[in-house]
């Protein structure tokens, strides 16, 4: 591990808007901010945004610099990246976010309730191996998992370069009849390309240097329905979703 990376480990420790628990203390029972982020963190009753797999944080950084009457946690694993939105958030002296450095698949642990109103997936792995589609953070299992922290009145964005997953969450929206606020295979050449959607990741940044195709997904998971993944996958679809990312 590079003396670069340990600086801004024990930097993210001194920032009072990062909360890094230890791995092994979420695995088995709730952390003490479940429930309580609007008394203990925020200290309003604005609504909470998530930022899921928020790399560097620039999707929740601008958002909270442009929305200021909403609350924003960046949520990540990779402390070294991280730490770049929290140094810029901490530059900034902003109050409207945080970041949360934990494994995704346990966020149940730190949300309670109707806690949150809206979930951002920006650019996840895609997980494209059959084995590994527990994973992807539009499988029907996350899915479930985010229905138990979020308000009836949700909305999900995804936004994504890989077709794949953008193809694969449509899929698994249509098999629970969930409801499609808003659907391009095409972003930046679409009416939806505005506001928010502007805003551009550094792995966005990259991907764009190849000219790749930008997607987007709005959707919100309905509280009364039970999530079922599909249980059986379009090969043609999986084929020409490949092929299109190779």
């Amino acid at each position: 591990m590079g003396k670069n990376k340990l600086e801004k480990f024990a930097e993210n420790r001194t920032f009072e808007h990062v909360i890094e628990p230890e791995l092994d203390s979420y695995f088995t029972q709730d952390h003490l901010t479940k429930g309580r982020w609007h008394e203990q963190i925020f200290h309003n009753d604005n609504p909470i945004v998530l930022e899921l797999g928020c790399g560097k944080g620039e999707y929740a950084v601008e958002m909270a610099a442009k929305y200021p009457d909403k609350n924003f946690i960046g949520i990540d694993i990779k402390g070294a990246r991280l730490w770049r939105g929290a140094k810029t958030v901490a530059e900034k002296g902003m109050s409207n976010i945080c970041f949360l450095r934990i494994r995704i698949e346990f966020l149940h642990r730190f949300f309670g309730a109707d806690e949150v109103s809206e979930i951002w997936i920006t650019f996840p792995d895609p997980q494209r191996k059959k084995r590994r589609r527990k994973k992807r953070l539009t499988h029907s299992g996350f899915l479930t998992m985010y229905q138990r922290f979020l308000k009836p009145q949700n909305v999900v964005h995804l936004k994504t370069d890989s077709l794949f997953t953008h193809n694969y969450t449509k899929e698994v929206i249509a098999h629970n009849n969930l409801n499609v606020l808003a659907c391009t295979s095409n972003l930046y050449e679409s009416n939806l390309y505005s506001g928010e959607l502007k805003i551009k990741t550094h792995y966005e940044s990259l991907y764009l240097e190849g000219n790749p195709t930008i997607t987007y997904l709005k959707f919100k998971i309905d509280h009364n329905v039970n999530l079922k993944e599909p249980e059986t996958e379009d090969e043609v679809f999986w084929k020409e979703a490949a092929e299109y990312e190779r």
